[in-house]
This record gives structure tokens, sequence and C-alpha cells, in this order.
């Protein structure tokens, strides 16, 4: 690290470690924070709702529990910034439980970290959380997300390809789903109580 007195201490709860030395807190808001614990110095939230601004530089992305991120080159880009702010500062990765959605944007920093993306989920189950990165879908997007290329700045080889209905109009898919996407269901009542659980949070 370049500056260790903005860094996590390696061992705390919910800290994980890259092969670069960068430390970064992953965390469920659904907890409260140890009152004794420093605090982050940046703050990427992973939520289906915009959480309430916290006292410290913050960034949002929408992101539904068990699903995948909204925009794909928005959340890119925000993965990139905190990998990139990680080298010498406090970052914090949350979402509501700090598995799920957490777990897979820890594996997309490890493989912008430098580890394969087809090892980035067992990385993180063995180094953050053994449950981190719930989904089929999530750990499919871990395995498609490719490390930093200044020739691709955008990030759009992490963009799945829609598959085009034959005879159909442009733009028309398979289902109205890029291939990619997991099937859609309404909210689950555990998520939906998580929701309602973040609004008004103390950070």
């Amino acid at each position: 690290m370049e500056n260790d007195a903005w860094a996590w201490s390696a061992g705390d709860p919910g800290v994980l470690e890259l092969p670069s030395g960068r430390l970064i807190r992953g965390r469920g808001l659904r907890r409260p924070p140890d009152p004794a614990a420093p605090v982050p110095a940046y703050g990427l939230y992973l939520l289906s709702a915009r959480p309430p601004r916290p006292p410290w530089e913050s960034r949002w992305v929408r992101w539904p529990d068990f699903r995948l991120p909204a925009d794909r080159r928005d959340a890119r880009a925000a993965l990139v910034e905190a990998w990139r702010r990680a080298a010498d500062s406090r970052v914090e990765i949350a979402c509501a439980g700090g598995r799920g959605r957490t777990g897979t944007a820890l594996a997309c920093l490890a493989v912008l970290d430098g580890v394969p993306a087809d090892e980035a989920v067992r990385y993180v189950r063995a180094h953050y959380d053994r449950r981190a990165v719930e989904t089929p879908w999530q750990r499919g997007y871990v395995r498609r997300f490719t490390p930093a290329d200044p020739a691709d700045p955008s990030g759009s080889a992490d963009q799945p390809a829609p598959r085009t209905m034959p005879g159909a109009g442009a733009g028309a898919t398979a289902g109205g789903l890029s291939r990619a996407s997991p099937p859609a269901r309404p909210p689950s009542p555990r998520s939906a109580r998580g929701r309602r659980g973040l609004r008004g949070r103390a950070w």
C-alpha cells in the first residue's frame, strides 16, 4: 500500500487482501459496522434503490438483489474506480447482505488485480466469505469480466451480445432478454424487507 495510514488492516472482519496488497472491505448494510473500526474514505454501494448519503465520498450502482447491475458499463467504471482508489485509501464495497452483489464485485476487483476470471470466485470465497457470489448469473458475470484494457476503457468486452430472433426487427432479442440475463421474477419478501431496512440507515 502506498499510504498505510489510509489502509484497512489485513485480517479485520470483511477485509479482502488482493494479490497486489490492496485491502478492500466488503460489508452487509443490514449489519451495523463496528463503531471502533475506521470509516471508509470511499464507498461503493450496490443496491436496487439509492441509499442515504454517507458522510464519506461514495458512489451508487443500481444492482437488484440476486441479479446483475442494471447498467454494465456504469458498474464496470465504478469497479475500476474502486480498485484504483484502493491503492492508497480505505475503500468499502457493500450491498444489503454483503455476499451476493458484494462478493461478485470483489471477484471482479480480483480480476482487475490479476486473478484469472475463472478463479476469481474461488479466490473471494477463500479469502472473504465462503458463500460469496450467490447465483449462476453472478458467477457468469465474473467469468466474462476482463482486466482493465486501455484500448477498451468502456469494458465493451464484458457486455453480453444479444441473441437476435430470426426475422425480428432491429434490436429484438429472444424472449426480450439478452443471452446472459436471468429470468425475470418478482422481488422476494426478504429483499423487500432489506430495502426497507436500509432507509434512514445510520452509517
